[in-house]
């Protein structure tokens, strides 16, 4: 038989092993990480009396978003359906009211059903659908309609008012269970030693928070104020919208943008609902006349309204009379990143365009899908050096959607535009004339325009097309040395408009992407 002392000094050593091992454990296992959202560890290392140490606490976000934006939302469920967890940040959650942003190519609306968010721009928020453009000049209109014939039926122009497609892309982005959309202020980026690890924010209640995540992406808009952390910004204010809503009537083109080509730049009109049509009349510069004083309303009456076509004259002026004017700043911005490891910009807070051809959408959503297929392969997204040396080919990858509509739309926009230059005169009248004729004129310019076919160099060859039109015109019946020079300063007056706003572009980067090495870029592995 086993002895009794034996069988009792086992229990005892038992009893003190297992006594020892909880000691050794507790030791060793120190207090429990905070959570990535909570006020951190401090260190003296640089943020006002103490920073934060992310790296000991347990970060339970893939992906920090600021700006619950066109692009923040729709970048927020493309990611979580990922299976990335993204905490979104937006500044205000209600529902946004602007005169902008409500007319979607169908280049966009393209890269909408590639997302799956296509059900967010339908008759849900009364979405219309657009199949083209209408252009008037002095009496004169010519139909512009965009080349769908070998998309399905519901491929289209989308306009809706932009807040319902907002808040319609925000629902959908909070279906999904790995979304945190949470309204607060971001101040700041949260960096160390060149990486930046994530936000500090004020929430709702005015207090500060941080968040922490592997990569940040910064979409908060034209007003952005992270931008300067991540690019360095030229912001351009070319002109301003005033924005109107006609109510009941009905566009001369049905489910066509309207653009006048008036003096002094353009007026354009499109449907926003079924019952109401946006006016944006363009005001050069950047001060317009005072609304609350009602220099504004006069005018529209005196100045705007004679160059209206008559079936939207009343409507016009009965909008004007209600008095519910809005002013908008337009901008352009080329992009301009600064690689950060750790961050990127997205978004208008990181490129923007005059508003005149309504492309700043399909950008952005273009950007999405071509950031959503860059990450795909990425299981961590942690070493953010590795990642941020990847992403640069990003920058060069966009290149063909967003130089095609950038440069058209400062292009187009400074054409269209009354000048007392006779030779800026001959190439609107070129331009109208050109587009007139329909045919590849027509059909090119108009697809590049859609984002349907993103490709800088016919923009260019359109472009030149329009230019050498204009000369043809002026050596017509017979070329004389008033016209010949005329022709000539067209030329000049055409380069001086197209060749700065490539170079803001990138030469290089539009024409020759694949000369660039950062377009070769393969996926960091792990």
């Amino acid at each position: 038989m086993v002895s009794y002392e034996y069988v009792l000094g086992g229990v005892l050593v038992s009893l003190l092993g297992s006594v020892f091992f909880m000691i050794i454990s507790t030791t060793l296992g120190g207090k429990k990480p905070c959570k990535a959202s909570s006020r951190g560890v401090k260190s003296n290392n640089g943020f006002g009396n103490s920073a934060f140490q992310p790296q000991m606490e347990m970060i339970s976000t893939d992906v920090v978003i600021v700006g619950a934006g066109v692009a923040g939302a729709a970048l927020a469920y493309t990611l979580a359906k990922e299976g990335r967890r993204v905490h979104v940040i937006e500044r205000d959650l209600t529902e946004p009211d602007r005169i902008v942003g409500e007319l979607l190519q169908p280049g966009g609306y393209l890269k909408l059903i590639e997302l799956g968010l296509e059900e967010c721009a339908n008759e849900s928020i009364d979405a219309q659908k657009v199949f083209g453009y209408a252009l008037y000049k002095d009496g004169k209109d010519t139909k512009l309609t965009y080349p769908l014939e070998k998309y399905s039926s519901d491929v289209a122009g989308r306009s809706f008012h932009n807040g319902r497609f907002i808040q319609r892309m925000r629902e959908k982005a909070m279906t999904l269970s790995n979304v945190k959309l949470e309204q607060g202020s971001v101040t700041t980026l949260i960096e160390e030693k060149g990486i930046v690890k994530g936000v500090i924010y004020k929430n709702k209640a005015g207090e500060e928070m941080r968040t922490y995540a592997p990569l940040t992406i910064v979409c908060d808009g034209c007003f952005s104020n992270l931008r300067k952390s991540l690019s360095a910004p030229k912001i351009e204010s070319p002109s301003c919208f005033v924005g109107l809503i006609l109510e009941n009537c009905d566009l001369p083109h049905a489910n066509h943008g309207h653009v006048i080509l008036g003096d002094p730049s353009p007026i354009l009109f499109y449907p926003i609902s079924s019952t109401e049509v946006r006016c944006l009349v363009d005001v050069p510069g950047t001060k317009v006349p005072s609304v609350a004083s009602g220099e504004m309303a006069n005018y529209l009456k005196t100045v705007v309204a004679p160059q209206i076509p008559p079936q939207l004259h009343n409507a016009f002026m009965a909008a004007v009379e209600k008095g519910n004017i809005r002013t908008m700043q337009n901008k352009s911005m080329a992009a301009n990143p600064v690689p950060t490891p750790g961050a990127i910009l997205l978004g208008d807070a990181f490129n923007m365009r005059h508003p005149l051809t309504g492309g700043g959408m399909t950008v952005a959503l273009s950007d999405i899908v071509l950031l959503r297929d860059l990450l795909r392969p990425l299981c961590d997204l942690n070493d953010a050096p590795a990642l941020c040396n990847y992403l640069e080919s990003f920058y060069t990858l966009r290149k063909p959607v967003s130089s095609t509509i950038n440069t058209l739309a400062g292009a187009l926009y400074n054409v269209f535009c009354a000048s007392p230059d006779p030779a800026r005169q001959e190439m609107r009248e070129a331009c109208f004339g050109y587009l007139s004729f329909g045919g590849i004129c027509s059909y090119g310019p108009v697809s590049l325009l859609s984002g349907l076919n993103p490709q800088p160099l016919h923009l260019f060859l359109h472009f030149f097309a329009v230019a050498i039109y204009g000369v043809g015109r002026l050596m017509l019946p017979f070329p004389s040395p008033k016209r010949m020079w005329l022709g000539f300063r067209l030329i000049l007056s055409a380069s001086g408009i197209i060749f700065p706003i490539i170079k803001g572009e990138g030469v290089r980067q539009m024409f020759f992407p694949a000369t660039v090495p950062a377009y070769y870029r393969s996926s960091p592995v792990h």
